[in-house]
């Protein structure tokens, strides 16, 4: 079992820059890709950005170019550096991992980014 708390999330002006932070506990060593998805009012989730083991990254072209993943495997914690918030960014982000042993997928509870134009 994987559990995932996340922080950092809160009003920006457009511009602005947040860094939103996903630590992890529990069965932390059979991680393999982490992640943030997004979820806007009244829109489906999608994904943002993608970190796998390897430190292989992929983003939505909607980020691409201003927002950054990481991880830092020693703290069992992925990081989101948002650049140049735009409105657009508004919405709930929410850390996502997947582990090979057992295959599993885990969600945090969410963490709302707020940008004001």
């Amino acid at each position: 079992q994987v559990q995932l708390v996340e922080s950092g999330g809160g009003l920006m002006q457009a511009g602005g820059s947040l860094r939103l932070s996903c630590a992890a506990s529990g069965s932390t060593f059979s991680i393999d890709t982490m992640g943030w998805y997004r979820q806007a009012p009244g829109k489906q989730r999608e994904l943002v950005a993608a970190i796998t083991g390897g430190r292989t990254t992929n983003y939505a072209d909607s980020v691409k170019g201003r927002f950054t993943i990481s991880r830092d495997n020693a703290k069992n914690t992925v990081y989101l550096q948002m650049n140049s918030l735009k409105p657009e960014d508004t919405a709930v982000y929410y850390c996502w991992v997947w582990t090979f042993s057992p295959g599993q997928t885990y969600w945090g509870q969410g963490t709302q980014v707020t940008v004001s134009s």
